[in-house]
């Protein structure tokens, strides 16, 4: 792992001999800060859950991780028995308008291995709910969130400036809920060095959320010291296959290990979906648990959302033909309600199920349908879409970008949604697209299994599924959607109700947290 120059003031040599923590200051009775304000109800209202993510919509996010972290937060606040907030790293992305309304907390230093760097500290308070940002420009002030060679020594100093700054937020949690492997250090370091060493600190849980196990945190073994300040007798902690998998040690190291659907959640306990992880996760059984995840329904609402066509409801949905001839005319698809829309608004990625994509698209094209894509990610997916716009341009259309108003416009105007993902933790525009009245049709994988009920013969149900992972099979489910839009129009209709009126909404899911949380602290 190569390490950037930067200013310290210790040399490697003196870092030796430092201490990897530093104490709270204290107060003028002598009182640590982190015991000043570590006072917590045992039970019931008054409960703190900290949400640690790299992500968190509207402020920085790339995906499902920051739409959650957006949306989680403040509906269990609105629940009333826990009080949520978030903290994530003020990147150089944050939105210059919102700049304003940042408030500064304090700043302090960070002492990260061998370097010892400047952190700072603001909030800002979004509806219900305050978000705290770490402020280092060197880690976070680039023009992306990920992507970095030096990715894990920017994450390890955000997760060990969260715990230097507990004492400081002027909220102290009961709970640290953190998220996917740029926060697995969290509760590693907690355990090694803050919860037996640190005054005020004992009585923190920790609960880990694999939104994703494709990425697991995996790095060399001599970055353990170098890069993480882990000393060397800890390395079996976080050992691998033996290289560092951060993942796999804060699994091991949380109180109690989340995901984000009830299928996925058995599904990664099994070699096909673990990723080398099922052994670990098979032994962590007793303390994982599968949630689903629900979406921002205030976002997603076809009766107000201003970047739509037109709006409309399950009471009204008549303008959603208007939002298709919108669509068609903005994409330059011949305007012709008769024509069923396909969509896919997806990350461009074997995983997504693009490879059976691939294979089935030019039978589906050869139905007579319109298709569209929206996305960006694999080279040969971005290639192999153009190429298909070029070959098919009077019904298809290959949009390589990342396009929020276009994805609205897509959801509200296209007929059919296309995710025959080969994975897929929970997945959120299947919800999506039922909130706008796109009939989805999904592989039974992960939260697609858990939110989609097959129409059958468009009798019930919210959407189509197929189990085997096939081009075949995915074009057969395609027909059943395409057939039920032609030749059983009033059917389709009443399809495109019941889709509308699933209940995606984050109240249950808050619940079924709220819950889990009071497990963990018993």
């Amino acid at each position: 792992m190569p390490v950037k120059k930067q200013t310290t003031t210790k040399t490697p040599a003196a870092a030796k001999t430092a201490k990897h923590v530093k104490p709270a200051a204290k107060t003028a009775e002598g009182k640590t800060n982190a015991a000043v304000q570590t006072t917590r109800a045992p039970s019931g209202v008054g409960k703190k859950v900290l949400y640690v993510g790299s992500e968190a919509f509207p402020f920085a996010g790339t995906g499902g991780l920051g739409e959650v972290l957006g949306s989680l937060p403040r509906a269990i606040n609105d629940g009333g028995r826990y009080e949520a907030a978030v903290i994530l790293p003020l990147y150089g992305s944050f939105p210059e308008n919102r700049r304003k309304d940042l408030e500064f907390v304090c700043w302090t230093f960070v002492q990260l291995s061998w370097r010892r760097q400047y952190c700072g500290l603001f909030k800002i308070k979004e509806g219900n709910t305050v978000f705290y940002f770490v402020d280092n420009e060197y880690y976070f002030k680039r023009d992306r969130l990920y992507g970095y060679d030096d990715d894990g020594e920017r994450f390890a100093f955000f997760s060990l400036a969260v715990l230097e700054l507990l004492p400081r937020l002027g909220f102290f949690p009961n709970i640290l809920h953190c998220n996917d492997w740029q926060t697995a250090l969290v509760p590693i370091y907690y355990n090694l060095f803050y919860r037996y060493k640190v005054e005020g600190y004992g009585n923190i849980k920790t609960v880990f959320t694999i939104h994703n196990i494709e990425y697991q945190g995996w790095f060399k073994r001599d970055a353990l010291g170098w890069v993480f300040g882990i000393p060397d007798d800890e390395f079996g902690s976080i050992e691998h296959f033996g290289e560092i998998n951060l993942m796999k040690g804060a699994i091991d190291y949380s109180d109690a290990v989340g995901t984000v659907s009830p299928t996925y959640a058995k599904e990664i306990l099994t070699g096909e979906y673990g990723r080398t992880l099922d052994g670990d996760l098979v032994r962590n059984a007793h303390k994982l648990r599968g949630i689903l995840n629900g979406i921002d329904t205030v976002t997603y609402d076809p009766t107000s959302n201003p970047v739509l066509y037109a709006n409309y409801s399950a009471d009204d949905p008549s303008g959603k033909a208007e939002c298709k001839a919108g669509l068609q005319k903005i994409l330059g698809l011949p305007k012709d309600p008769r024509v069923p829309i396909i969509a896919m608004i997806t990350r461009l990625a074997d995983h997504k199920g693009l490879d059976i994509v691939r294979d089935a698209l030019p039978q589906i094209l050869a139905r007579g349908v319109q298709f569209v894509i929206l996305g960006t990610g694999d080279g040969y997916y971005e290639r192999y879409f153009t190429d298909m716009q070029n070959a098919f341009n009077d019904r298809m259309r290959a949009i390589i970008a990342f396009d929020k108003t276009l994805s609205h416009r897509i959801y509200s105007g296209a007929d059919i949604f296309l995710m025959p993902s080969r994975s897929e933790p929970c997945g959120l525009s299947q919800m999506m697209a039922c909130r706008y009245g796109t009939i989805p049709v999904v592989r039974e994988t992960g939260g697609l299994a858990d939110s989609i009920v097959d129409a059958y013969n468009g009798d019930f149900g919210n959407g189509y599924r197929f189990s085997r992972y096939a081009a075949d099979d995915l074009i057969a489910a395609v027909d059943r959607a395409v057939g039920l839009y032609r030749d059983y129009p009033d059917k389709f209709k009443g399809l495109i109700d019941r889709a509308m009126r699933s209940d995606f909404g984050w109240d249950a899911s808050a619940k079924e947290y709220a819950a889990f949380y009071d497990d963990v602290l018993r």
